[in-house]
């Protein structure tokens, strides 16, 4: 079975049970979708899909908040065998403009303006380079014109009945396998590019049964979710986790620790996901208000960054809720995870023992693992596919690039990374790209990216720069200069140290180790 299948069985015995409320941060509002509504809706993009041309196996590409439309998307990429392309929000048109090429996308998806920036006028902008783009669909876009060559998502997709000219029996001859290509979900990486992970159906099924099987979370549970659907936390078990078992899922299109608070109350919300800085953000809430009845939040779980005490006291005592742990990657999903009878001490030392069907080994201190869940390739860089397993593909060993040491329980805990990565509040920040920007600078010689300490966000962004002269650049340049470059805000340096040299190995590389222990202790 394909997630349609299990999707359309809970529509067809429970039309009327909610499956999204998709709440709206900007005006406090909300879009209630059935589980019967949700099905005709997807079953007329669908066929939309099918008028446009998408045939079985091609990209789909859609840059959309946690809004309705994105589980209606997937499953109607499901529905016809097309690859669902998700992308996060906050990219712009460097990146964006990579992806599309790289997939090949005839077809995109986009809001109008979110959060201040005007998503179709850079799609008006990518349109010469993309000579395959044939179709941009504006959704939301209120009473604003699309930009030249845009087109308007709602009069196509929700409008139009294009179930009457392509048929259900016409889509079931679309039914892809489970082994068939289902998602491709861009990750940041340290190789210079963006590496595309391409997910099949089934590997998607086994990642989503690594949170529900432990936890027995099942069709009575809430689930909310205002981590990016752009991202495979979000979009993997904040939404097509509870499709699959037909839970209610309670979509926030941008963080608001207060409206989470809310949201948690009235709709009754079991279980959640987010890194550590939105469990701060939330404890620090529930301080403001708390006569806010959050006892319906059975579990909090945690990924991104190891958990500190201080979160899992504050979680128990602010939230009534338990933190769970696990580790994963977009390429394979949860691995670990720990247990709901796992005392506090065990939730803040490890990042938790793996699932029944995933394997774990450490060589040399990197963490290897195989697994049903694993990743079918690198879409277009089979090369760095087969690179990531050093004793082959068909041995089936994936070299996560984390560093980890084993605990005698079996549970594991991530010491660091081999890979040249900041995570900032759960956002992967790709560092070569960081670099490779900064360097264009006039006023920069060399440049390090490294991480330095944040309690929030667990990580910020450090440039470390040499000047190419005597004058260096100020922070608020650099920023201004990756911003004409294109790239997303949420990449840019917080922090900028002059220095006349950076420490270097015999062998002429940077040693960032000593860059993060010198900005780490001040």
């Amino acid at each position: 079975m394909t997630l349609w299948e299990s999707f359309a069985t809970h529509a067809g015995r429970h039309p009327d049970k909610v499956a999204i409320v998709s709440h709206r941060v900007a005006d406090d509002a909300a879009d209630v979708v059935t589980y019967g509504e949700l099905a005709r809706r997807a079953e007329r993009f669908a066929a939309g899909l099918v008028e446009l041309g998408v045939a079985p196996g091609e990209v789909v590409s859609f840059q959309l908040p946690n809004w309705w439309e994105v589980a209606a998307l997937h499953l109607a990429c499901v529905r016809i065998g097309a690859v669902a392309n998700p992308i996060i929000t906050i990219l712009r048109r460097r990146e964006v403009g990579f992806i599309l090429d790289r997939v090949a996308s005839r077809v995109c998806i986009v809001p109008g303006e979110f959060r201040g920036f005007d998503h179709g006028a850079m799609l008006a902008g990518l349109r010469a380079g993309l000579p395959g783009l044939e179709h941009v669909f504006v959704c939301r876009a209120g009473d604003d014109e699309p930009a030249a060559g845009l087109e308007r998502f709602e009069p196509f997709f929700v409008d139009t009945a294009w179930e009457d000219k392509h048929p259900a029996a016409e889509l079931d001859a679309r039914r892809p396998g489970p082994g068939d290509p289902a998602q491709i979900m861009f990750t940041s990486g340290t190789t210079g590019e963006p590496k595309g992970v391409l997910h099949s159906h089934e590997t998607m099924d086994v990642g989503l049964r690594a949170v529900s099987e432990p936890l027995g979370l099942g069709g009575d549970d809430v689930v909310l979710m205002f981590s990016p659907l752009g991202h495979q936390t979000g979009y993997l078990y904040g939404m097509c986790m509870p499709l699959k078992y037909g839970m209610k899922f309670v979509l926030q299109d941008a963080w608001d620790p207060d409206t989470m608070l809310r949201l948690v109350e009235a709709e009754r919300v079991t279980w959640t996901m987010g890194t550590t800085t939105f469990v701060l953000d939330a404890c620090a809430a529930a301080a403001r208000h708390p006569e806010a009845d959050l006892s319906s939040l059975r579990f909090f779980t945690c990924g991104g960054a190891p958990i500190p005490p201080k979160a899992v006291t504050e979680a128990r005592a602010r939230l009534g809720t338990q933190l769970v742990a696990v580790w994963g990657m977009t390429e394979v999903g949860v691995c670990t995870i720990t247990r709901p009878d796992d005392p506090d001490e065990t939730v803040c030392a490890s990042d938790g023992t793996p699932l029944d069907w995933v394997e774990l080994r450490i060589v040399d201190g990197r963490l290897l693992v195989r697994t049903p869940s694993q990743h079918l390739t690198y879409h277009g860089r089979p090369d760095l596919y087969e690179e990531s397993f050093p004793d082959g593909v068909a041995a089936g060993w994936f070299d996560t690039g984390d560093l980890a040491r084993r605990a005698p329980d079996g549970s594991i805990r991530i010491t660091g990374r081999a890979k040249d990565l900041i995570i900032r509040g759960g956002e992967n920040i790709p560092v070569a790209e960081v670099e490779a920007g900064i360097i264009t600078h006039r006023l920069v010689h060399e440049v390090a990216v490294v991480a330095t300490p944040d309690e929030r966000l667990g990580e910020k962004v450090c440039a470390v720069v040499v000047p190419a002269g005597h004058d260096a650049p100020t922070l608020d340049e650099l920023r201004a200069h990756l911003d004409g470059l294109g790239m997303a805000k949420q990449f840019w340096p917080e922090r900028l140290v002059v220095r006349e040299a950076l420490p270097k190995t015999a062998s002429g590389k940077t040693q960032k180790f000593a860059l993060r222990e010198e900005l780490a202790t001040g």
